[in-house]
């Protein structure tokens, strides 16, 4: 399972951030559009270097150096501006130890993706969380039975929580990630833990 962070800065938020470790988070994808190189710096910074590794950037890729971070995601935007190839990617993001994930929104997309991304967000799959009126176009779980890219793992993203996962896994996706569940809810690690539990009976 992964967690993404608030687009914006939130209350308590490091805090929070190093609780979803502790309880066995995977995954944190740092995604602060926009933040400056500074205000990003200043927010890995503060994360415990025992989880750095676990962390995803979003921008500002060229600090994975800095803090030993070996996992960038590209946007869609940035993803088709470097025509879907890895190999235009800056040279921090070419290096063979680097893990590669991008965002999808369609299947169609999706389908397309060059083998070196490890896994993809395909969204919304259901009506955002965090985003107002941010609806799904078409029905992705339909669509994801023409899927013919299986080097790349398929996360579901857009209004999860835990009256949907089981639904969202068995219907084809590998893993789910989570936003509004953990941001737009008052008590963010009781609902991490009882969304993960859900994630782990199916999986394992």
């Amino acid at each position: 399972m992964i967690v993404l962070s608030n687009p914006t800065a939130i209350a308590n938020e490091i805090n929070v951030i190093h609780s979803l470790f502790e309880e066995g988070l995977q995954l944190f994808h740092v995604r602060k559009p926009d933040y400056s190189l500074k205000e990003m710096i200043s927010f890995v910074e503060q994360i415990s270097p025992e989880f750095r590794s676990r962390l995803v950037l979003h921008n500002h890729h060229e600090l994975i150096e800095n803090f030993k971070i070996n996992r960038v995601h590209f946007t869609e935007e940035k993803r088709k501006n470097n025509l879907g190839f890895p190999a235009r990617f800056t040279k921090p993001c070419r290096s063979k130890n680097i893990v590669l994930s991008t965002s999808t929104h369609s299947i169609h997309d999706f389908n397309l993706l060059a083998p070196e991304f490890e896994y993809a967000f395909l969204s919304p799959v259901y009506p955002s969380i965090s985003k107002e009126d941010y609806l799904p176009k078409t029905d992705l779980f339909e669509a994801i039975k023409d899927r013919t890219n299986t080097k790349t793992k398929l996360i579901a993203l857009g209004g999860i929580n835990t009256e949907n996962i089981e639904k969202t896994l068995v219907s084809g996706f590998d893993n789910v990630a989570l936003l509004g569940s953990i941001w737009n809810v008052e008590n963010p690690i009781k609902n991490f833990k009882s969304c993960q539990k859900i994630v782990l009976s199916y999986l394992q």
